[in-house]
């Protein structure tokens, strides 16, 4: 139904506006304009660093899939606040050099999904896949058949001169059966055997192949190792088919063999996927999807053109935004902060939690809310940390456990700074490495601990069924089996109630030892049983000593149970 009242279609497009307005911030920060132009900045500043160093000096200092992430958060920021908004970025400025290319390199734009793949196919046809060779751009001019020059991609209207370097990799043609004049534009890359991209990733090729050609001198060995991969003729034959056949003649066989023609995005996603997953002599970092026909060379800029576009392999690293640091205190004191992130998406996983290891690493990092890290999924499940990728202009306080109060021998008694490394002991005691309590684990023993129940490590032990039945959280049959459970515990051997209690581990008992025996032992009878060194003794006597854990060897005396 159209409305043809004024009014009405103001008050419409109004609610529209306010609707969209209300969903862009819903996903913005919520800075200040101070804040906001400040956190820009400081990105802006770090992306053109990576630009500077990866397109003048060729050495990647992220790996592209974080730079990716990196511009697209800038670029949501900068529609955030747009007063807060610098001029645009020039990632190829600093490396912009004094000759001309003759036909101007114009880059490419990424698809971000394969949504966006099937919107690009839908309005386009003839198209064809090549792989994403990862190496570095160059322009070789020919004519009467002779190489004359190579430049290098540059800023893609200006580059340098690497004519001396074209001369000596073997890769190159010097002569061709071709005398018209000839522009080509192709990658150079680091030739690698079976390199499977999937599972080997990148491996520095395309820095190393930048670096070789950084030399003034460079060996005849080393020029062997850069392959040559043509992606355009650009003045060449108007059909696609007949530029990669008359390339093949002319000595550029790789342009042949790694281009195919598509006719739907199943095809590309197919292609997509065996390039990533088999075994090609050059790394690449995904696909390339041209249209036969394109713009005549003149009028090439140097900016993405329509007629092509990449397709990047799945990513394998992630940038997340910390929200908080959280410490975790194990049962042996050991402190672990933990990242809370803004649910990030790798793989099929939505990562919300990453470890930074432990306290020495979180500190030599700096990692506070409001940060960026690079994640990635060790053994294709565990999210591991690698990296501070952007750092916030305000650097948040975050307040860290006292690592001097714990330690293996703290925390045997409930206590508010003590929660923590408490209930991993109770935890550790009901687990299956040792009293094997099924279905006895910490949430349990929160509900005893708020019920005022347990305060010290084995209060459970005098807990009857009465008490349990009143407990928040237990009906009368689960109450029943955690009794059964805590009276069987009873009856374990002494070697179980060992490592239960949390005794150092590497205990070899004899069939005649028991506590006593076991507690009459110094350092010095320590290190003479098989296995124990010099750290090991001092950990088992001072286990053994310990007024808390000499308090719970006379309740499990009281209470009967064998070896106490």
């Amino acid at each position: 139904m159209r409305m043809n009242n004024p009014l009405l279609l103001r008050i419409v497009a109004a609610t529209i506006a306010l609707y969209s307005q209300a969903s862009a911030s819903a996903d913005c920060p919520q800075w200040s304009a101070q804040q906001a132009r400040a956190e820009i900045s400081q990105l802006s500043r770090q992306i053109a660093e990576w630009d500077d160093a990866y397109h003048r000096q060729g050495i990647a200092l992220i790996a592209d899939e974080l730079y990716d992430q990196a511009l697209a958060k800038q670029q949501s920021w900068q529609r955030c606040f747009p007063n807060a908004t610098q001029r645009p970025l020039q990632p190829l400025a600093t490396s912009r050099g004094t000759i001309k290319h003759p036909i101007t390199q114009t880059g490419l734009n990424k698809l971000a999904s394969a949504q966006a793949l099937d919107a690009w196919l839908s309005t386009r046809q003839d198209i064809w896949v090549q792989p994403k060779v990862d190496g570095v751009a160059v322009s070789l001019i020919y004519d009467q058949g002779q190489l004359q020059q190579m430049i290098s991609r540059g800023d893609g209207q200006h580059g340098q001169d690497w004519t001396s370097q074209a001369l000596l990799i073997t890769a190159i043609p010097k002569r061709i059966a071709y005398q018209d004049p000839l522009i080509l534009q192709g990658e150079l890359y680091w030739r690698l055997e079976n390199h499977i991209q999937a599972k080997a990733g990148g491996v520095g090729a395309r820095s190393k192949v930048a670096g070789l050609l950084a030399r003034k001198q460079l060996s005849t060995e080393l020029a062997d190792g850069v392959g040559l991969f043509v992606w355009d003729w650009p003045q060449g034959p108007t059909d696609m088919n007949q530029r990669l056949q008359r390339l093949d003649e002319l000595g550029f066989s790789d342009s042949k063999a790694f281009s195919q023609p598509i006719h739907n995005a199943q095809q590309a996603r197919d292609w997509r996927s065996t390039w990533y997953t088999s075994a090609l002599p050059f790394a690449t970092d995904g696909i390339v999807l041209r249209q036969s026909a394109r713009q005549a060379a003149q009028h090439w800029q140097a900016k993405p053109p329509s007629w092509a576009v990449a397709w990047k392999y799945p990513v394998s690293r992630a940038l997340a935004e910390v929200r908080e640091v959280k410490f975790k205190i194990g049962r042996s004191g050991r402190i672990t902060p933990v990242l809370t992130l803004v649910a990030t998406q790798l793989d099929d996983r939505i990562i919300e939690h990453v470890s930074v290891t432990n306290m020495q690493r979180w500190q030599a990092m700096d990692i506070r809310p409001g940060d960026h890290v690079a994640i990635r999924l060790s053994g294709l499940t565990i999210p591991t940390l690698e990296s501070v990728v952007i750092r916030s202009s305000i650097r948040q306080p975050v307040t860290s456990p006292d690592a001097a109060a714990y330690d293996r021998l703290s925390c045997w008694q409930f206590s508010a700074p003590c929660a923590q490394q408490f209930i991993a002991r109770l935890s550790w005691l009901s687990g299956k490495a040792g009293l094997n309590m099924a279905g006895v684990g910490a949430g349990t023993w929160r509900k005893l601990i708020d019920a005022q129940h347990i305060n010290g490590l084995l209060d459970w032990l005098d807990l009857t069924n009465e008490q349990l039945e009143q407990t928040a959280g237990f009906g009368e049959r689960s109450a029943a089996q955690l009794s059964q459970r805590f009276n069987a515990a009873r009856q374990q051997p002494f070697n179980i109630w060992l490592t239960a209690l949390g005794a150092p581990p590497g205990l070899r008992l004899q069939p005649d030892d028991n506590w006593q025996r076991l507690a009459q032992r110094n350092t010095s009878s320590w290190r003479q049983q098989p296995g124990v060194g010099k750290v090991r003794a001092k950990q088992l006597q001072a286990f053994f000593a310990h007024p808390q854990v000499v308090k719970l060897q006379e309740k499990l005396r009281a209470a009967g149970v064998d070896g106490f």
